[in-house]
């Protein structure tokens, strides 16, 4: 599934409102000392919260987590010796671009992209298998990790399962896509892909900001 456009609230910040982009928000947020803002789904809900109390929405978010949370004991932090892959989708260019970073750093190892008319899922699928490509290349047995379990099924499986259709301006994309399937039934590798688990050591520093 494609990444849902997100709508933000700001209870706290340099102009408190609703604001339909990361980038927007973060412009209210960024650098301003108890900052209070949150994500929701739906433009109706983000107006809703404006009206209500900051704590009401986030604390009552914390403890409905607590209740369907598996315990953090069950997920030890991420190995930092690895490297650690995202994408991003604008939901308003249609494009998308990705990224690997080494996790001990936060050293950006490569970036590709924007694509045009191509979908979060591809670019999560072509960031890993870059990164099997790039340690492969450099005889490295470093895990890699990515938080989309779609993209990690679909380089088990060597194939990315996309509804995408071939289209004038993505060809790029659907020849990436070739060549990363056709690497994956050519190549065996050490390298463990693990799901990063957000909700539990925080967000993946390969992410691009834009929830």
């Amino acid at each position: 599934m494609e990444k849902k456009q997100k709508f933000y609230t700001v209870w706290e910040g340099r102009k408190p409102g609703v604001y339909d982009s990361w980038d927007e928000c973060k412009k209210q947020v960024e650098g301003v000392a108890g900052a209070k803002y949150k994500s929701f789904d739906s433009k109706k809900e983000a107006e809703a919260a404006l009206k209500d109390n900051y704590w009401k929405h986030t604390q009552a978010q914390k403890a409905q987590q607590k209740q369907t949370k598996i315990p953090a004991s069950a997920f030890p932090p991420p190995n930092l010796d690895s490297i650690v892959v995202d994408a991003a989708w604008n939901s308003v260019k249609k494009d998308m671009e990705y990224q690997g970073f080494y996790l001990k750093t936060k050293e950006r190892i490569f970036h590709k992209g924007p694509f045009p008319k191509a979908t979060n899922n591809i670019g999560e699928f072509l960031a890993i298998v870059h990164a099997l490509a790039y340690l492969k290349k450099h005889n490295s047995t470093l895990p890699i990790y990515s938080d989309s379990r779609t993209a990690i099924s679909w380089v088990r499986n060597k194939r990315a399962n996309t509804k995408l259709e071939e289209a004038d301006g993505n060809e790029e994309v659907f020849d990436l896509l070739d060549r990363a399937e056709k690497w994956l039934q050519a190549n065996t590798y050490p390298n463990k892909v693990l799901k990063w688990e957000t909700d539990y050591w925080g967000e993946n520093p390969a992410d691009f900001g834009r929830k």
